[in-house]
């Protein structure tokens, strides 16, 4: 798989991007869920679109709620070791969403 740096400014809901790190357009399988949801749909899959230090974009089955903080869970493209599968890990609040794709602004995340 190829990843490499998008040199030009995209645009995400008729906004144009203003984020001070690179984003990389790695296409991988995402599992989301949304935390501490009581009543709403509470979880889904999709595909990244592209992931920075700071954030990532992701399709979604549905709109998730603005504010509201998400647990995104992504296969790795890269094995530790060449062996050892990784899942990246991420907790962060959506920023920007529209009925199926989400931007999260990362918290924290973590390898496993």
């Amino acid at each position: 798989m190829e990843i490499s740096a998008a040199n030009s400014p995209a645009a995400f809901g008729g906004i144009t991007d203003r984020r001070e790190t690179s984003r990389f357009p790695v296409r991988e399988e995402v599992r989301y869920r949304v935390l501490h949801a009581k009543g709403l749909p509470a979880s889904g899959v999709g595909k990244t679109l592209d992931i920075g230090s700071g954030g990532i974009l992701f399709t979604t089955e549905e709109r998730l709620p603005m504010g509201r903080l998400v647990e995104v869970a992504v296969n790795w493209p890269v094995r530790l070791d060449g062996a050892c599968q990784l899942q990246f890990v991420a907790v962060g609040k959506v920023v920007r969403s529209e009925a199926t794709q989400a931007a999260v602004q990362i918290t924290r995340y973590e390898f496993k």
